[in-house]
């Protein structure tokens, strides 16, 4: 059995779609750092490295965008692009764990 098919990604200009992609790495990278999540001090060593680079390639996206004369962001289209890929989920790991009850 497949699993089911994710709807289409929303029609996005190469500039906004190197935004998403940029964005959703350095949501990534910030779950990796989350001190309330992490456990081990490599792996957020390793992501805060990282996040330097990424960080700058969202903001050559946004530089890029502005350059070309994209100066709206489209908050419908590109938040229908990230639950597509999966931005939900992804970002859950910024925020804090639930409370444990135990």
């Amino acid at each position: 059995m497949l699993p089911p098919e994710l709807p289409p990604l929303p029609a996005l200009t190469r500039a906004e779609a190197e935004f998403i992609d940029s964005y959703l790495e350095v949501v990534d990278l910030l779950g990796r750092i989350n001190p309330a999540r992490s456990t081990h001090t490599y792996t957020a060593l390793r992501a805060a490295q990282a996040l330097v680079g990424r960080a700058a390639a969202l903001r050559d996206a946004l530089t890029l965008m502005h350059t070309r004369g994209e100066s709206e962001v489209y908050t419908h289209t590109l938040t229908e692009a990230l639950r597509v890929l999966d931005g939900e989920r992804r970002a859950k790991r910024v925020t804090m764990p639930p409370v444990s009850t135990s």
